[in-house]
């Protein structure tokens, strides 16, 4: 008798329905219905008429598509304008675009390492970074949250060369890295240092340069940061800045650079847009931040249990992984969109609510958010 070669899917699913980690796709309408708290538009870019007409002007003057690989034909002189731009802005010597922050991640993790070095990974960091850890061959150490002395522990452990890896705030709490402490580990230890600086972009630093530059280390020797263009800047697709040599050598063997086609001429005009925009408002990265303080202080205050933000994440937590798939559905029929992160997206365990502060969110639009997100809360 034949068998089925998927039916071992039907399991799973079983499995995850049990545990209620069932996830679906749930397709938005153009038109917002939803008071948006779910998504990453920290600074309220994405719709912005400057925004979306430079990501149209740019499509019909580039064309709808990078039409190939960076190294062949995908790269126009609209990508090397952002580059320049975003190295000079956040404070680094180089900038290269690739078509995610994902992508990103892959490529400076695996360009940066391999067999016979060390990666010292931070136990909170993003997805993307884990998956760049299990491609690049090397060795991998995975530190407690937020430690540098487990950093440094781990990186006397080995000889030869060896990446220290974090994410600058992390995206499930929204708590924020020891950098100089990690920067000073790293420069005793010689190592070097990536930072994931997706959700501090446009949020940290003056005017929105970024934790590193908020840190006083941008630009440092041995330091290499990776951005996403999704998040503040509205737009979509990743870059990795650093030494001029570095990104040499990326453009000369990041896999997820070489054999992907190039970030979409839209994408580019938008993310460039939105960055010059933020050069001419840099209060929107002080607003971002003050919605995400208003937002924690008013629902901690109503006995909700959230994590004081380090930038525009507002995490609450919830007494299971049903209750929050609850919440945040009763969330959206009251009328606000929020984030739930469900193991396993949440490297402890807990499930919660994941609130993004956007710095185009009135007063009375945050009190209508602490509102629902209160009397929606699930009794422990």
């Amino acid at each position: 008798m034949s068998l089925d070669p998927f039916d071992w899917i039907d399991e799973e699913a079983r499995r995850r329905a049990d545990a209620g980690l069932v996830r679906t796709l749930r397709p938005r309408p153009a038109a917002p219905v939803l008071l948006d708290l779910a998504s990453n538009d920290y600074l309220g870019l994405t719709r912005h008429p400057d925004i979306t007409a430079a990501a149209a002007g740019a499509a019909r003057e580039w064309g709808a598509g990078a039409t190939g690989s960076r190294l062949v034909t995908g790269s126009t002189a609209l990508h090397a304008e952002l580059e320049n731009e975003l190295a000079e802005f956040c404070g680094f010597e180089a900038a290269l675009v690739l078509s995610s922050g994902y992508a990103a991640n892959l490529a400076a993790v695996t360009a940066l390492t391999g067999r016979g070095s060390l990666i010292v990974s931070d136990a909170g960091n993003h997805a993307s970074i884990v998956d760049g850890c299990r491609l690049s061959h090397a060795s991998t150490a995975v530190v407690p949250h937020a430690d540098p002395d487990a950093v440094r522990k781990a990186l006397r452990s080995h000889e030869g060369r060896a990446l220290a890896v974090t994410d600058s705030v992390f995206s499930v709490d929204g708590d924020a890295a020891p950098l100089p402490r990690l920067a000073e580990v790293c420069r005793t230890e010689g190592a070097a240092l990536l930072v994931d600086d997706a959700h501090g972009l446009g949020v940290l630093g003056e005017g929105g340069r970024g934790a590193l530059a908020a840190a006083g280390l941008a630009g440092g020797g041995g330091i290499v940061t990776t951005l996403t263009l999704s998040k503040s800047l509205g737009s979509q697709g990743g870059a990795v800045l650093g030494p001029a040599r570095v990104i040499e050598h990326l453009v000369n063997t990041a896999r997820t650079f070489i054999f992907d086609t190039g970030l979409a001429p839209a994408a580019v005009g938008a993310a460039l847009a939105s960055l010059r925009l933020l050069r001419r408002e840099p209060e929107r990265a002080g607003r971002a931040r003050a919605v995400a303080a208003a937002l924690y202080e008013r629902l901690t205050a109503a006995g909700l249990t959230a994590v004081r933000p380090d930038a525009a994440v507002v995490s609450v937590r919830a007494p299971s992984a049903d209750a929050a798939v609850r919440w945040a559905a009763d969330c959206r029929t009251a009328g606000i969109a929020v984030g739930c992160f469900r193991p396993p997206s949440v490297p402890d365990g807990v499930s919660r609510l994941r609130l993004t502060a956007r710095a185009d969110l009135t007063e009375e639009q945050i009190a209508t958010a602490v509102s629902v997100v209160r009397r929606t809360a699930p009794v422990s």
